[in-house]
């Protein structure tokens, strides 16, 4: 019952931006921290940025401040990723994630999604 839906992931060039969506359901979305990890082939698991979904308070790894950027829509219960200036560095394989604790989703959490592929040629 529990479904967390990762969508918008793709291919890009260096430079350009892509917007990820996190559609939840099966949990009381108000409850829960939202959040993204990304892992790549031969690095570790990288927690990306999580959202307080009800007091909207946020945290971004040091690696994308300044250039992406998460937000809750909780009336569609769905969590957004805008990213933009992506670099190659930013290829991997993104999962949203959600928990309890506010922290948890940046390196797993109670639930995650099958995850979304994004891809940022040179």
């Amino acid at each position: 019952e529990v479904q967390l839906v990762e969508s918008g992931g793709g291919l890009v060039q260096a430079g350009g931006s892509l917007r990820l969506s996190c559609a939840a359901s099966g949990f009381t979305f108000d409850d829960y921290a939202i959040g993204w990890f990304r892992q790549a082939p031969g690095k570790e698991r990288e927690g990306v940025s999580c959202i307080s979904s009800s007091d909207g308070i946020t945290y971004y790894a040091d690696s994308v401040k300044g250039r992406f950027t998460i937000s809750s829509d909780n009336a569609k219960n769905t969590v957004y990723l805008q990213m933009n200036s992506l670099k190659p560095e930013d290829t991997a394989v993104y999962y949203c994630a959600a928990s309890l604790d506010f922290w948890a989703p940046l390196h797993a959490g109670d639930y995650w999604g099958q995850g979304t592929q994004v891809t940022v040629s040179s």
